[in-house]
């Protein structure tokens, strides 16, 4: 028997309800705060992730799945889409366009990581870009946005990470401070820390390996050597979401995975995904679009969220109910209602016409669907035009006529 590949999964109803749940959230609070939505090719040249994401990166040198093409082209699965998106936005020149651009985009993502508990191979992003602005108050927005997000979907419980991780001005001379300070304990820690102890020193403060948290605690923080620029800014971002009512947790550790990253950084948490419980993470990367090849500066900061482990912290999974099952008692009843059954599925009602013609197996039916109501139609129903409608949560029984139907199922 063939199987899905490791590391991937197929999505079943009802789970599905929840992904459809999310989604629908998601698109309404975009609209809200003027997002549009973008969708980019799964796949892209494998330098725009390379050059985008960075050299030294997990991502880059251990997760994508690249392959060369027939014409010798070097293709990767986009293991994110921020690169796609600024690639996009370079390449049809929406930098021409008024305003901040407000983009979107929901899909399948793809990372070769050990699989474990909402992580997968293949995954799922919700995230947005906010692109031609380097305000403080953009950077509050985002995160307001994110957060009406979160609980309009229904998480609760969820804390906010914040950090700012400096710009080109300053974060080289703290990454030089860093290289310095880890050349003393940097054998003691893991084989990863070891490496980028001196190619990418900033990665060691995102180690998750237990051992070494002692040693990450005792090295500088960021925050301490922000510059005239990143500290009025940063300063600004929190003020901004205090008077928005947004608490957050400041952690001068967080750097996110991605070199594009620079001044505000953040990420949300939940305590129901255990040790991995990052739910979603973002940042400003103002200097991404130029690293693309882009001749404007484009400013912009984003966040993507891991629908995959957004469903998994919902407390209770939203279900989509059929609205009606509909039982036909012989042939003429099976005609009959084909008209009534299309009416009543043009209005937006969920209905399942059974074809089965005893009355108990179709009612046995209709309760382990989840059906709300089912509507019984026989001789006597088709000659009268009145219908045996019963409530299958309460089990009550009424005759009703096509009008008296929908006021039932529109309650």
């Amino acid at each position: 028997m063939i199987r899905a590949v490791k590391g991937t999964r197929d999505i079943l109803p009802p789970a599905t309800a929840a992904w459809n749940h999310v989604e629908s959230v998601a698109r309404r609070i975009f609209r809200a705060y003027n997002y549009r939505e973008i969708r980019t090719p799964i796949l892209e040249e494998t330098q725009l992730f390379a050059r985008g994401v960075g050299q030294e990166t997990d991502i880059v040198t251990k997760e994508m799945y690249t392959f060369e093409d027939r014409d010798g082209t070097s293709l990767t699965l986009r293991p994110e889409a921020t690169a796609s998106v600024i690639r996009a936005y370079i390449e049809h020149r929406l930098d021409q366009q008024p305003g901040v651009q407000k983009l979107y985009y929901m899909g399948p993502m793809f990372r070769r990581e050990r699989p474990q508990k909402g992580r997968y191979r293949q995954f799922f992003q919700i995230g947005a870009e906010a692109i031609g602005s380097e305000s403080p108050v953009l950077d509050a927005e985002v995160i307001e946005m994110v957060m009406a997000l979160l609980s309009a979907a229904g998480l609760t419980g969820a804390n906010l990470l914040l950090n700012s991780v400096g710009c080109p001005a300053c974060r080289p001379r703290y990454i030089e401070l860093l290289r310095e300070r880890l050349r003393g304990v940097a054998e003691g820690m893991c084989a990863d820390c070891r490496r980028r102890a001196e190619t990418n020193p900033l990665r060691v403060l995102d180690c998750k390996v237990e051992a070494d948290q002692p040693v990450i605690e005792g090295l500088p923080s960021i925050l301490d050597h922000l510059c005239g620029k990143c500290r009025p800014h940063f300063d600004e971002v929190k003020r901004q979401l205090a008077e928005r009512g947004i608490s957050f947790e400041l952690r001068p550790r967080l750097v996110r995975g991605l070199d594009y990253y620079m001044r505000t950084t953040f990420e949300v948490v939940h305590g129901a995904l255990g040790a991995q419980n990052s739910v979603l993470g973002g940042g400003r990367y103002d200097g991404l679009a130029e690293s693309l090849g882009s001749k404007i500066h484009s400013p912009g900061i984003g966040f993507s969220i891991g629908e995959d482990r957004l469903v998994m912290s919902l407390p209770e999974a939203p279900t989509d109910p059929l609205d009606l099952y509909v039982a036909p008692l012989g042939s003429e009843a099976a005609r009959a209602i084909l008209r009534p059954v299309r009416e009543l599925r043009e209005r937006g009602f969920s209905v399942e016409a059974g074809l089965e013609g005893k009355l108990k197996r179709s009612l046995d039916l209709a309760n382990k669907l989840g059906a709300r109501f089912a509507l019984i139609v026989g001789d006597e129903e088709i000659a009268s035009g009145r219908y045996a409608l019963k409530n299958m949560r309460t089990g009550e029984q009424e005759s009703v006529g096509f009008d008296e139907i929908l006021n039932r199922l529109k309650s």
